[in-house]
């Protein structure tokens, strides 16, 4: 279980969460343990691990010790209880719902999703029997509406991927909260370092440590973060009921505020395998220990260049919340004070063609499908990542063919502004 230490600012936690010195080196940074397995003291100790009766590492598709920090580390961050780390994004996402739902369960969603989110919501889940409805999350009214009997939880993200919407999470929660159903966010484009949903009523957070957790590009990961605060209910029996591989505990009444994490570990990793690699994780926690810094430098590079966008010939719009007149604008003074992170889209006079043209054009901009990078990114999300949807679904995501996604990175500002300007000149 993570303590929470409130009177510790986030660049501390950033540094010193979940990264005491090594017990057994002295070693000052968090250990690679780059290990399958681990050594028993005697069998009843073994005994006691596998019942879930002690905490400990058992074997590392499970449980190990440098993932462990990064799970503290991101549980602390967000000021929940605990946290699962897993292979990605997408991992995170299949774990956060598994414990809720059931086969013929509803969730309703926003609309406004990462286009690889709305294939694995509407194809691969559905696969499953866990339904999904989709919603314009603008008006918060609209999840209610769209709940069935059989809903088990509302998703949305904080700050969408591509198109930079940011919903009135305060509301959203009050919403899910009214139906007793948890609220799961992603939380990936604004982070822990702008945004922490649990003060705004979110019950469980969800990251791609790939984008700005890591920050640097060099490893895949996801986790998932649990406040600790919904009260689980016979509509999720997989936390509520006995559950027969361990011996009929209920994860809910023997683990209390820890149940829905002790789930993603001992069934959601054990049986689905989709850990972190250590080696992921040992990358990520470095690249978190400056986190409040780069989503500093990534919001203010990405608020200038989306004001000099505006004036440049050629661009018919920019998609930015902290833009002064974007739709956004207001709830990211409320929700994002320190800066609306550093993802942005613009359409241009041209169209799909155009779009194309100008990532092709581009000499500092990397083309890359990510985002979050210490470097400056760019992609054509109409035949990139959003290009498995339709035509009117793209463009409800924010994802049409004039649209291009610039991920803004820290370099030197009149670096980026001189690239963009010689590419959309060309």
């Amino acid at each position: 279980m993570t303590e929470k230490k409130d009177n510790q600012g986030l660049s501390t936690r950033a540094i010193h969460a979940g990264s005491a010195p090594d017990p057994t080196t002295r070693a000052r940074i968090t250990p690679l343990y780059q290990t399958a397995s681990y050594a028993f003291d005697d069998t009843d100790q073994a005994a006691r691990l596998f019942n879930l009766e002690e905490f400990g590492a058992i074997y590392s598709r499970i449980t190990n010790p440098t993932v462990q920090a990064l799970e503290e580390k991101m549980a602390a961050l967000d000021g929940g209880v605990g946290a699962t780390a897993c292979a990605s994004g997408h991992g995170a996402q299949f774990l956060a719902f598994l414990p809720l739902m059931e086969n013929g369960d509803h969730f309703v969603a926003s609309r406004n999703l990462y286009g690889g989110s709305i294939t694995q919501f509407s194809q691969s889940f559905s696969r499953l029997g866990w339904n999904v409805t989709f919603v314009d999350p603008t008006r918060p009214e609209n999840f209610a509406n769209a709940m069935t009997d059989r809903t088990r939880l509302v998703f949305t993200e904080t700050l969408s991927n591509p198109g930079g919407l940011m919903v009135d999470l305060e509301a959203i929660a009050k919403v899910a909260n009214a139906a007793k159903v948890p609220l799961i966010v992603d939380n990936t484009l604004a982070t822990p370092a702008l945004l922490r949903p649990f003060e705004w009523g979110a019950d469980i957070a969800v990251y791609s440590t790939t984008k700005y957790i890591c920050g640097h590009g060099n490893s895949i990961g996801g986790v998932v973060v649990d406040s600790g605060n919904f009260q689980w209910d016979d509509r999720t029996p997989a936390l509520t009921q006995p559950n027969s591989a361990y011996h009929d505990i209920c994860f809910a009444d023997n683990f209390g505020p820890l149940g829905y994490t002790v789930y993603g570990h001992a069934v959601g990793l054990r049986d689905f395998g989709p850990c972190m690699a250590p080696m992921n994780a040992f990358l990520t926690l470095t690249g978190a220990e400056t986190l409040t810094l780069r989503m500093a430098r990534h919001s203010e590079n990405a608020l200038a260049l989306a004001q000099w966008l505006e004036t440049r010939t050629g661009v018919t719009s920019v998609s930015y919340a902290g833009l002064l007149g974007n739709p956004s604008y207001q709830l990211a003074q409320k929700y994002l004070p320190d800066g609306a992170s550093g993802v942005l889209t613009f359409c241009l006079d041209g169209g799909y063609e155009a779009g194309k043209a100008v990532v092709e054009g581009c000499k500092l901009f990397s083309h890359v499908a990510n985002i979050g990078d210490t470097r400056s990114l760019i992609i054509h999300p109409a035949s990139t990542t959003h290009r498995q949807l339709s035509n009117e679904d793209r463009t409800l995501a924010g994802a049409g063919d004039e649209v291009v996604r610039l991920s803004v990175g820290l370099e030197d500002l009149d670096d980026l502004i001189a690239d963009l300007d010689q590419a959309i000149g060309a």
